[in-house]
């Protein structure tokens, strides 16, 4: 039987009126059909009356259509950039569907349907297909309109290009890349009565560009709103804040599309004593907005509205969310707020799933709010008040220059950020406070000590904690979490080494002109657990290079989400060997993963393949003795550099006394700069630590038949976890929402800072000392170095060459055993003091983080030159 369903099925009815329905009709009348249904409703809002053939009519025709099964199959198995076979088969499908005849009954409805709304009025014959209109999803312009539709005939005949049109090469397209199923997408069709409208256009009450949700724009031409839409025209351009226009843009329109009189529409020309005329008065612009805004209160989020404009006032033809703006946090005040964003600082701008926003919302030192699955702070009280702004903007500006310009640019705006006194703002200092600490290698002994102890005591007591009782001990255990992580000590410890730093390269800048001195000199400092992680790969490389049983059984691995192929290595030649030192690598590393912060992640102990392309990279790329080699050449750089600095600042006028300053700083920087890494290492042991115990828990669940996949657990927020265990009930609708809610999130991108009003503010660099076309971004690590770039997206799929230059989005820690065998580094996001920054800088790698769209700018493959002293990247041609 096909899966649309065959006759003999029980079927709803086949037509619905546009007044009978509303915004929970999805699965029966589409996107389209159920948001014309509510707009319908909303008080003051006129929509040209019409109905809906249903879901239900699309399933009997697809019932009849040859072959539909096995044609949906092939799609499914098609990627979707596979351009020429989508095309091919859609096209078939359509012609098919187009050709299948309209059951007698259908036809019958539909033929009722129009006989009540008159039977040779025009109408517009409109696709509605389920997975349209949504919050998380507009599919504009997937599906297929016709305009201006007369008689019978030719409505069935439109009715059933609209059925087609769930097949178009873009609609399909579409789906694979969002990750929706071909068969859970079914076709309603709006056929609505024609408006024949002096101006139509589109109302947007957010900015589409900045994300204002205070400012509306509209759109206006004369005529149908199809030549805007169709890019015929450009549209006027009212730009409305706070019940006036505020900026408006009048363009010249020379055309128009009209309606013909037996069907169809043409292009027409305007009079020229028109062409510049406004398509709307500023008042008309204004009562528009109104209307959307009563509008966008009624669905509750931003709208594209379509609107035409007739001697009786404003229609509404069609009005759907605007999903490309990024979510606000929740607030529950009116109040102005300016959010921080966590990613940017943490190296991680993808989303995160629930469990794993609650747990680090959980453990992290100061509050954090949630808004398209990424993690803000709110940072306005210690904007308002001058003390604490100095400090913030300074710690923000050190790390990553565009989120200090951005917070700059919203502080520029008249009272938006209020002014408050100084006052304690709550969590840590901002500022950059010398901290009152020695400079003695067996303070990060001891931190690192303690932390190994508390991890090890976690380990120990959670082993016999099930059930609720786990829950409440993680609830403490949090609270120990957030104490190790705000021991003071450490505090001082990371400062010590970051405040070094700064000092050396602003003091042997201004006494030597040296660029970036710190670079050089904290080279293979001592304690540094991610570079250690990066150079103990090409240990493991080292078992593994001698053994060709090995090597080959490792290029046929794939990647999967278990650790079954060490047993597997084990029964090859060398493969016990080859087995034990990946097993002490997982032992020691395993807790980490790209995107680590999310606990929901899969860590390399529970995912080792990930490990594999990086492994058989150090195998080609490297001799023997690598990772050794490669430390005390950089302990040996970073000496002469020592020696050189010195010399050079004790010719100097108060040579002496700088060069003893600077000794004091060099040798502080090599002590404390490499702990800097360590409390993430941390935090993410203790990480794996919960998620074990979490996914047995999950297990349990699963075997009770209380969730169908222990995976399920990663939509839940840690305290509604807490309460299924408890109870045993979950809201398994509550879990599909957050399933399509986070594959949309991937589809947006996160700001550096956002404010309350809705605005993504992404800051700018402001330079103007770098060459034509060059790409700016922060200097973390010197030197210049030119190669080939390697746009990698995901670090499974990394495939390196000694000379490469890494090209990416970001880089956490996880990424370091990739550093070893790259020549530099460009990443769209980060700062002077994050993970990648500090590693490039200890392996020596020229590097520039920060440069906006660098993976699209920059094509694998591309020679570029990165000047990792100075900031900026050039393309080479």
């Amino acid at each position: 039987m096909s899966t649309y369903g065959g006759r003999g099925d029980v079927l709803e009815q086949y037509v619905v009126d546009l007044e009978d329905v509303d915004e929970t009709r999805v699965a029966v009348v589409g996107g389209k059909g159920a948001h014309l249904g509510g707009l319908s409703r909303v008080d003051g809002v006129r929509v040209p009356g019409g109905f809906c053939v249903t879901t239900d009519a699309f399933r009997r025709i697809m019932a009849d259509v040859p072959s539909i099964d096995d044609r949906l199959d092939q799609l499914s198995r098609l990627s979707p950039d596979d351009r020429e076979a989508i095309r091919t088969l859609s096209a078939q499908m359509r012609e098919t569907i187009e050709g299948t005849a309209i059951p007698g009954e259908l036809a019958a409805a539909i033929s009722r349907a129009l006989a009540r709304h008159g039977e040779q009025a025009a109408y517009a014959v409109r696709s509605s297909a389920t997975a349209e209109d949504l919050p998380t999803a507009s599919f504009a312009g997937q599906q297929d309109t016709y305009l201006n539709v007369v008689g019978p005939t030719a409505i069935l005949q439109h009715i059933s290009r609209c059925w087609a049109s769930l097949f178009t090469e873009r609609a399909v397209t579409y789906r694979q890349r969002n990750g929706i199923d071909h068969r859970t997408v079914h076709m309603a069709v709006v056929v609505q009565q024609m408006v024949f409208p002096h101006a139509s256009g589109i109302l947007f009450t957010a900015d589409p560009v900045t994300g204002n949700r205070k400012v509306a724009t509209v759109d206006a031409g004369f005529g149908l709103g199809e030549a805007l839409v169709s890019g015929l025209v450009n549209p006027d351009v009212f730009t409305v804040r706070d019940g006036e226009v505020v900026a408006r843009a009048i363009a010249a329109k020379q055309r128009a599309v009209q309606a013909l009189p037996a069907g169809g529409t043409r292009e027409v020309a305007i009079d020229a004593q028109r062409q510049e005329q406004p398509a709307l008065t500023d008042a008309q612009a204004v009562r528009l907005v109104r209307l959307g805004r009563r509008i966008e209160a009624h669905f509750g989020r931003p709208q594209d509205i379509e609107w035409c404009l007739t001697d009786d006032g404003f229609q509404i033809v069609q009005s759907r969310p605007i999903t490309t703006l990024f979510p606000l946090p929740e607030t529950g005040d009116q109040e102005n707020h300016v959010y921080v964003s966590v990613g940017h600082q943490q190296m991680m701008t993808d989303p995160m799933k629930p469990l794993g926003l609650s747990m680090w919302q959980l453990t992290a030192m100061v509050p954090m709010h949630e808004a398209g699955g990424r993690l803000f702070v709110d940072v306005t009280r210690r904007l308002a008040s001058p003390a604490s702004r100095a400090g913030l903007l300074d710690v923000m500006g050190r790390g990553d220059p565009l989120v200090r310009d951005a917070l700059e640019t919203v502080l520029g705006r008249d009272d938006f950020v209020p002014s408050l006194p100084d006052a304690d703002p709550g969590g840590p200092p901002a500022g950059n406070a010398s901290a009152p600490i020695e400079t003695d290698p067996a303070i990060v002994t001891e931190l690192i000590e303690r932390s190994q102890a508390s991890i090890a005591a976690l380990e120990r007591d959670i082993r016999t904690k099930t059930g609720p009782a786990l829950f409440d001990f993680l609830l403490e255990a949090f609270e120990e979490h957030k104490r190790v992580l705000g021991d003071p000590l450490s505090l001082k410890a990371i400062m010590a080494g970051m405040e070094a730093t700064w000092w050396l390269n602003d003091k042997l800048g201004e006494w030597l002109g040296e660029k970036n001195a710190a670079d050089t000199l904290t080279l293979s400092a001592p304690d540094n657990v991610t570079s250690e992680m990066g150079l103990a790969l090409l240990d493991v490389a080292d078992v593994i290079r001698p053994r060709p049983e090995v090597v080959a059984f490792l290029r046929g691995i794939e990647y999967v989400e278990d650790d079954a192929f060490l047993d597997e290595l084990a029964k090859l030649a060398g493969g016990t060997e080859a087995r034990d030192a990946i097993e002490v690598y997982l032992d020691r590393y395993g807790m980490r993963c790209v995107g680590e912060i999310d606990i929901t992640r899969s860590r390399w102990r529970e995912c080792p393949t990930t490990l594999v392309p990086v492994i058989l990279d150090n195998v080609r790329n490297f001799a023997p003795g690598a990772a050794k080699r490669h430390f005390e050449q950089g302990r040996q750089k970073a000496r002469q550099k020592e020696q050189d600095v010195l010399s050079r600042l004790r010719a100097l006028p108060d040579g002496d006394r700088k060069a003893d300053e600077a000794k004091r700083m060099i040798d502080r920087v090599r002590t404390f700069i490499g702990y800097r890494e360590y409390p993430k290492y941390g935090i993410i042991s203790r990480y794996f630590v919960y998620k074990r115990a979490l996914l047995a828990e999950a297990e349990r669940l699963v075997r009770a038949d209380v969730l169908p996949e222990r995976e399920d657990i990663f939509y839940l927020t840690f305290q509604e976890l807490h309460d299924v265990v408890r109870t045993h009930q979950v809201d398994h609708q509550l879990i599909q929402r957050r399933k399509d809610a986070f594959r949309s999130y991937h589809a947006l991108t996160p700001p550096r800072v956002l404010t309350s009003d809705g605005e993504a503010v992404t800051g700018a660099y402001r330079r103007d000392d770098v060459p034509a076309g060059a790409l700016i971004g922060l200097p973390v690590s010197a030197g210049t170095i030119e190669g080939r770039a390697r746009v990698i997206l995901d670090m499974a799929e990394a495939e390196l060459e000694a000379g490469d230059i890494l090209v990416t989005t970001f880089t956490d820690p996880s990424w370091s055993p990739l550093f070893v065998g790259i020549a530099g580094l460009v990443t769209e996001v980060g700062g002077l003091m994050t993970h990648g920054a500090v590693i490039a800088r200890e392996y020596g790698l020229p590097a520039v983080v920060g440069v906006e769209r660098a993976t699209r700018l920059i094509r694998d493959g591309q020679r570029i030159r990165v000047h990792g002293s100075d900031g900026y990247v050039e393309i080479l041609k």
